[in-house]
């Protein structure tokens, strides 16, 4: 008895540091767990699809977590009304209009803006309607005037909001018109219907460059770097109050990781190597130290939603992404 009293406290004492170990530290580091993956899915913009960032952050994130990210690609507004049927457990989209609705709704919140480029009007090498260095409106209404053939996704993505936006701001509604086609399809669809059309379209630089450097199209850009092609991509939750068997949890992980360093930098880094440049510019530090100011305000401008890329009531009580 003596004997086993002596084993027993030791033990004892060692359960009690080890508890205390954890509580002070948490569990030891080693991120990668093991069993069968958890599966998280996100409705997510073709725009970053077609790129193949989407693949590379889907490996990464599967060997480092053992989460298994499901990307359904679709345009902003399907992706959008998926998250509205529980069908996904996280949205990444772009279209600050679109988003503020879904969020004003309930639908989504813990909004955060991830990335930006810029949008591009793209069209023959030739420009038969003469719109290269013109700004945006411009080269809208020049193609209206000359009969020039546009396509249009129309599919209420975040490609097409933006279309519909400049064409409204030009002062013009080219539905109707022999020229104006609408292709129905993702941005590497349209993008290849515009090259076979010999026509002009709006593109999100990611998609176009890749398409473009693939040799899969020989359009040109034409049109670019005009503040009104600015294009944000922000990531959000499903909120769980609206559909209560999304993966809330693993989705705020997700949103975490995206805005980390870590993730920043594979968002930033993807496409130097094989295309010279980066597809997609992190947002986070940019929006926090304002290290290029206009840049930083023309993101506040176009994808701020009263005054916050995600208001207090829309957070979801996830104040740690916002600090």
């Amino acid at each position: 008895m003596k004997n086993n009293a002596k084993i027993f406290v030791p033990l004892v004492i060692l359960l009690i540091i080890s508890l205390t170990y954890v509580g002070l530290y948490g569990q030891p580091s080693n991120e990668t767990t093991t069993g069968p993956p958890s599966n998280l899915v996100v409705s997510t913009t073709t725009s970053l699809y077609d790129t193949g960032l989407l693949d590379t952050i889907g490996e990464f994130y599967l060997t480092k977590f053992n989460v298994r990210l499901n990307f359904i690609a679709a345009g902003t507004g399907q992706a959008l009304e998926a998250a509205r049927r529980g069908d996904a457990d996280a949205v990444l989209v772009h279209a600050p209009s679109t988003e503020n609705q879904f969020l004003s709704e309930g639908v989504v919140g813990a909004r955060k803006i991830i990335a930006y480029n810029f949008f591009v009007i793209v069209g023959p090498a030739d420009d038969p309607a003469g719109i290269k260095a013109l700004s945006a409106t411009e080269a809208f209404k020049k193609i209206a005037d000359e009969g020039s053939i546009w396509v249009s996704r129309g599919d209420n993505s975040g490609t097409n909001i933006k279309e519909k936006s400049l064409w409204k701001k030009a002062g013009i509604d080219p539905s109707g018109y022999p020229w104006y086609v609408e292709s129905g399809t993702g941005m590497g669809q349209t993008l290849t219907i515009t090259n076979e059309l010999g026509g002009y379209t709006l593109a999100d630089t990611g998609t176009y460059l890749k398409f473009k450097t693939d040799g899969i199209i020989d359009l040109e850009i034409l049109v670019a770097t005009d503040k009104d092609l600015l294009n944000t991509y922000s990531v959000m939750a499903v909120n769980p109050n609206k559909n209560p068997n999304v993966k809330f949890n693993l989705a705020i992980k997700f949103i975490e990781w995206l805005i980390s360093e870590e993730g920043q930098k594979m968002i930033g880094d993807f496409g130097k190597e094989k295309y010279g440049v980066s597809l997609f510019n992190p947002a986070v530090d940019l929006l926090k130290t304002n290290s290029d100011p206009s840049i930083a305000d023309m993101i506040r401008n176009y994808a701020f939603l009263q005054g916050n890329e995600c208001p207090v009531e829309w957070r979801l009580g996830q104040e740690q992404l916002y600090r």
